[in-house]
């Protein structure tokens, strides 16, 4: 093992990730008693121009109406891109009024390291000003050929980024990619092409200690094309996967939650390691096949996820 490590900077259960447009009240209202892990109140794409200022108004209202955390749920903004003059109102406005019921800000369309250093910058300066303890951290999303090409890059800002997600549309707008639905396979294509990018970033975030997220499914009338792209993202090492409407809540989290046939076997691969170990042996055998470190510390993933849920349930 190298003796440069980027331990997981922070452990959150993020199966399922619930996109709630602000300019929609009536749907802040209900994902409140959804069964989403965190949700993200948008002011950027599914907000029209004309409505911004008011679903800023919303959002603000409903994270200090709601009792969030009581409900279990993590909680995330995200802003407008830093392109716009909407931007930095988003973060103004919302930190400085709700920032103390804000668990995350999702910056959208990061292109270089650059971009998540304005935000934060703004972040830390409030919070002090506020006489506030830091709290609030950042998710990005990688959306664009530029920040795929620097993916590597922003993995490595050493501020309070903890996860990166990938967001499909804008991707495949950014390399202008025929494509038939948001997260969908393009039939012309040989498999998954949504694969390498997927993958690339799934590494960055494992290399340096961040949380692997997978965006949206754009049709949520074909729940078994999600679950394929969820399982997809999930045999990469993704964690979890956007719900963009209601009914994709239960897949995500049907996906991204080991069965418990698979934590039975985790907790038996860590007794039968303990056994050898106490006889001397670095392997082990189980079920006839093989274990040895590298099985106990898929284990652990493994349990670590259990723990978490086992945990959001109490």
């Amino acid at each position: 093992m190298s003796h440069t490590l980027f331990p997981l900077r922070k452990q959150r259960l993020q199966r399922s990730t619930l996109a709630v447009p602000g300019s929609n009240p009536s749907m802040i209202d209900k994902a409140a008693d959804s069964d989403a892990d965190v949700i993200f109140l948008d002011l950027e794409d599914a907000v029209a121009p004309p409505e911004k200022e008011q679903a800023r108004k919303n959002i603000i209202t409903a994270l200090n109406d709601i009792d969030w955390a009581g409900k279990g749920k993590t909680m995330s903004v995200r802003i407008n891109g830093l392109d716009t003059h909407y931007m930095y109102r988003d973060v103004v406005d919302v930190m400085e009024q709700a920032g103390h019921r804000l668990d995350t800000i999702l910056v959208p369309k990061v292109g270089v390291p650059a971009d998540l250093y304005m935000v934060e910058a703004m972040v830390n300066q409030i919070e002090t000003a506020m006489k506030r303890e830091p709290r609030v951290q950042l998710e990005a999303l990688i959306e664009t050929a530029l920040g795929m090409a620097n993916v590597e890059q922003i993995a490595q800002f050493s501020g309070r980024l903890e996860a990166l997600h990938f967001g499909v549309a804008d991707y495949a707008a950014s390399l202008r990619a025929r494509t038939v639905n948001i997260g969908g396979l393009n039939p012309d294509y040989p498999g998954d092409q949504w694969h390498a990018a997927l993958s690339r970033m799934t590494i960055a975030c494992r290399a340096y200690g961040l949380r692997a997220i997978d965006g949206p499914f754009g049709d949520f009338s074909d729940p078994d094309g999600y679950r394929d792209a969820a399982r997809r993202g999930a045999a990469l090492g993704i964690e979890g996967k956007w719900a963009i409407h209601p009914s994709q809540i239960e897949l995500a989290n049907g996906v991204f939650s080991p069965p418990e046939a698979e934590v039975t076997r985790a907790r038996r691969i860590i007794e039968a390691l303990r056994e050898a170990e106490a006889q001397g042996k670095g392997a082990a055998s189980l079920d006839g096949k093989m274990i040895d470190a590298a099985s106990e510390r898929m284990a652990a993933n493994v349990l670590a996820v259990s723990a978490a849920i086992d945990a959001r349930a109490a």
